[in-house]
């Protein structure tokens, strides 16, 4: 487990070298900030590319929007950091689906040199970078009604450990297996288009093993849960 995060805050990072074997870098941003790494939150569209603008186009909540930019401005700024570039001039691609080979699989560096994975929740985003295929995630505490919905879509044994719960317990057990879940389908690179059920995570305080993965629940605010998963050859 990962004992504390790194801050991206105003200042220029310092990314340092990647972590390359079993080891990732994680890092967490307010994305309230005026100033990003250096750069203005303002001005943050001028160094995106054109899918990166058309997504954040077709968010019609300002604050949404806020949130799209100023993640993916740190997201470069970030990616610079590791690859010497400029946060602009990062280019970036999406591998094939590994379900249907389509062009929407996971988010990649062209060319290669570094794997890396972005969530956010509110005004709070993650980041990983690694040398192997990573997936991070961070979730706010779902409502009581989403845990009900969403019970009977996840596998038979979590569904279970979160019933078998008292009721004020079940809304933070739902965060910590949606983390950890999104974060292992991130690193897969299918998302939710195969279901909630796969991988098994387990509800409880540590994540179940998973096969091809080291997954592990990272440092949250409070009313969070957050966790990484990494690719184990």
């Amino acid at each position: 487990m990962i004992a504390e995060l790194n801050q991206l805050d105003g200042a220029e990072p310092r990314t340092g070298v990647l972590p390359m074997g079993s080891g990732s870098a994680v890092w967490a941003l307010d994305t309230t900030r005026g100033v990003i790494g250096g750069h203005e939150a303002g001005g943050a569209e001028a160094l995106l590319d054109d899918d990166e603008r058309r997504r954040a186009s077709r968010l019609l909540r300002p604050g949404d929007r806020r949130t799209y930019l100023a993640s993916h401005l740190g997201l470069r700024v970030l990616l610079g950091g590791y690859l010497g570039v400029a946060p602009g001039e990062v280019r970036l691609v999406r591998e094939d689906c590994p379900s249907c080979g389509g062009p929407h699989g996971r988010p990649a560096v062209a060319g290669g040199g570094v794997h890396f994975s972005l969530s956010h929740s509110g005004d709070l985003a993650y980041f990983a970078f690694a040398g192997v295929p990573v997936g991070v995630d961070v979730e706010g505490l779902p409502s009581a009604a989403a845990v009900a919905d969403v019970l009977s879509s996840l596998h038979p044994a979590e569904a279970a450990e979160i019933a078998a719960l008292p009721e004020d317990g079940r809304r933070a057990a739902l965060a910590r297996v949606w983390s950890r879940k999104e974060a292992c389908l991130k690193g897969i690179g299918t998302g939710l288009a195969e279901g909630l059920a796969e991988p098994y995570v387990g509800a409880g305080a540590d994540p179940a093993r998973v096969p091809g993965w080291s997954l592990s629940d990272l440092p949250a605010p409070p009313d969070h849960a957050a966790a990484l998963a990494l690719h184990t050859p």
